[in-house]
């Protein structure tokens, strides 16, 4: 009898290899989505703010996943190729949900996101989280990202380059000016 194994007990590598032999692809696969959903779903939820969208962009990242894991080459680690995939799609969505709610592209979308945040029965986070939130909603989109990968993912600059294919230098700058703009915000509040 073969000894069942968690997604923690296996390295990214084992898993590779799992995918990548047709007898065991869709066990390592879920084992995959086992281990990266959670820290996925979080990271684009703070990029789209609503559960069901977080689910549904979640599910577009799965799909690459699941279609581009065989091209996979291992130049980068496993979490900051899915990291940037989940950033990709979740910018997709969001400029998808400008064109359909035919918003200006100058905070159309944020100020919608904004009332959604009030509103949300999913969200469950403090007074200050909300503020958080929402002096988040009034930052440039990659500035959002940068804060968000910064702050909530504790991620180094270093990975987040390769996230975002951005110099460190920039990210730096970018997140020195989110955290400005942010703290402004939130002392005017």
């Amino acid at each position: 009898m073969a000894e069942k194994l968690t997604s923690k007990e296996l390295t990214d590598a084992e898993l590779l290899s799992r995918f990548r032999l047709p007898e065991t692809r869709e066990a390592g696969f879920t084992l995959l989505v086992k281990r990266y959903q959670e820290r996925l779903y979080w990271h684009i939820r703070r990029m789209v703010l609503e559960h069901e969208d977080a689910n549904d962009v979640l599910q577009n990242v799965f799909i690459k996943m699941w279609k581009g894991l065989g091209n996979f080459r291992e130049d980068s680690q496993l979490f900051t190729w899915l990291y940037r995939i989940a950033t990709n799609e979740s910018i997709t969505f969001l400029q998808a949900k400008r064109k359909k709610a035919a918003l200006s592209l100058e905070g159309g979308v944020e100020r919608m996101l904004q009332v959604s945040l009030q509103s949300s029965s999913h969200f469950s986070g403090t007074e200050i989280e909300r503020k958080l939130q929402k002096a988040l909603l009034t930052l440039p989109e990659k500035q959002r990202i940068v804060f968000n990968l910064r702050y909530y993912d504790e991620m180094p600059y270093e990975q987040m380059s390769q996230v975002l294919d951005t110099s460190v230098g920039a990210l730096k700058a970018s997140f020195h000016h989110a955290v400005n703009k942010v703290e402004k915000s939130l002392l005017e509040d």
